[in-house]
């Protein structure tokens, strides 16, 4: 069902940021807040790269879901070429719980005086993180800096900080205060508890260690997840616990090793040695034997179960560095057991573009959906939507994986799914549309009013 999204932003944005109780569709395939029938392929027909087709409907959704744009580049424009709204993140856990979406800028500058297509129309550079008032509509810049590279991955820590990495395998522009940082840094920022739209300190966490950082995940302890977003024999995933609950300027990072030289399986935390200097997490878990995966890209922790985007991953050749991609699952109570807990061949379908035959392919942001569910969202043409259902059975793998919407923009891809306190509604970046509007699009089987 078509929509055309809500022309009063602010009226849309108080409507979304309202707390619904959860309802169930009879006859639905999946039940609870977000109940739907599976739509009956990807968007092959339906690819486009018409601006009104896009800013009207830029999903292909099941019926009884409506999408409207929360936030596109008419309300913040930072960038001279492209303004990529990557992953997402809303205020949690304080008074003004789920009014406000933070996002990262994947920008990506190069040497200094290379601005690539990091250009600020107000003729600076550098990545930035933005904020989105849910409950007016009105967006703005919170925090940038020129030493700020391809921010990707963000979270909002239970101690009422944001996290948010830099995407980058070698450091560009060197923060200034860890200049011999190999790679990409993790940030802590803190919002100002009198205003949420303002800053109020922004600080570098090394001892996370510098990688090619995209997905970051919490724990109920304190402890932090990471990946580096890279190719095996690299593609680490690691956890960092600190010497004292929401501190992380001392402690230590670990990273994940699966028993006897295998992808899968029962596994340990490795304690790593970090170069103080370098901050070089892939060096230090390659020397351990840490296992690596085919390109991590986001993590995602649902009750006791850390789930990891694996964009290229082979379930049956683990040799292939171009695989159709997996989501893996590592239990966190007691030992760590490591399983794929949706693969094509396994549990869901192969993707055939060429013969435009809907299946599973390279798995890129995660969510933790209302009721318990894994929602999944390709980096691929077109982007899928993806929910996994629990592994009721024990044996490690999802048991049913549906197809949620598809993208009809041709080139772009979904990013940054995430549900905040509204259970009915799913918010979801479209990042470097054809049409050159990225946006943040909320996707609901609430009608909302014109």
């Amino acid at each position: 069902m078509r929509m055309k999204p809500m022309l009063n932003k602010a009226a849309l944005a108080a409507a979304i940021s309202a707390v619904f109780s959860g309802i169930a569709c009879a006859g639905s395939e999946t039940n609870g807040p977000m109940a739907f029938d599976p739509i009956s392929g990807s968007a092959y027909a339906e690819l486009t790269t018409d601006p009104v087709t896009l800013t009207d409907a830029p999903w292909k959704l099941p019926e009884g879901y409506w999408q409207y744009i929360v936030s596109d580049e008419s309300d913040l424009d930072i960038y001279v070429e492209n303004d990529w709204n990557d992953m997402n993140t809303v205020n949690e856990t304080r008074k003004q719980a789920g009014r406000y979406l933070y996002r990262t800028h994947e920008v990506r500058p190069g040497v200094v005086g290379d601005d690539r297509n990091s250009a600020r129309k107000d003729g600076g550079s550098g990545g930035a993180v933005s904020v989105v008032d849910l409950q007016t509509g009105a967006a703005k810049e919170l925090a940038a800096r020129s030493d700020w590279e391809a921010l990707d991955g963000i979270v909002w820590t239970p101690w009422h900080t944001i996290l948010f990495g830099e995407e980058a395998n070698a450091a560009a522009r060197p923060d200034l205060e860890y200049p011999g940082a190999c790679c990409g840094l993790v940030y802590e920022l803190e919002v100002d508890p009198q205003d949420p739209t303002q800053m109020a300190s922004v600080v570098a966490r090394p001892l996370l260690g510098s990688m090619s950082h995209e997905g970051i995940e919490t724990d109920a302890e304190g402890n932090v997840y990471i990946i580096d977003e890279d190719r095996k024999p690299n593609g680490q995933i690691y956890k960092f616990v600190p010497e004292s609950y929401g501190d992380l300027s001392s402690g230590q990072l670990y990273a994940l090793k699966v028993a006897d030289g295998k992808q899968t399986g029962a596994a340990e935390w490795v304690e790593l040695a970090l170069d103080p200097v370098t901050y070089n997490a892939e060096e230090a878990a390659t020397a351990v034997g840490a296992t690596g995966f085919c390109r991590p890209e986001d993590v995602e922790r649902i009750a006791q179960t850390l789930y990891v985007a694996l964009t290229c991953e082979d379930v049956t050749d683990p040799l292939n560095p171009n695989g159709a991609g997996a989501v893996l699952s590592i239990t966190l109570n007691g030992a760590p057991q490591v399983d794929y807990f949706v693969a094509p061949g396994v549990n869901v379908g192969f993707e055939d573009r060429d013969a435009n035959l809907t299946g599973f392919g390279r798995p890129d942001n995660l969510a933790n959906g209302p009721d318990g569910r894994l929602w999944i969202v390709e980096d691929n043409v077109p982007s899928d939507i993806w929910v996994a259902e629990p592994d009721h059975d024990g044996d490690g793998k999802s048991d049913g994986v549906h197809l949620f919407a598809s993208l009809k923009d041709d080139g772009a891809e979904g990013t940054g799914i995430y549900f905040g306190k509204d259970p009915h509604t799913l918010l979801v970046n479209v990042q470097h549309s054809a049409t050159g509007n990225d946006k943040t699009v909320a996707i609901t089987n609430r009608k909302l009013s014109d």
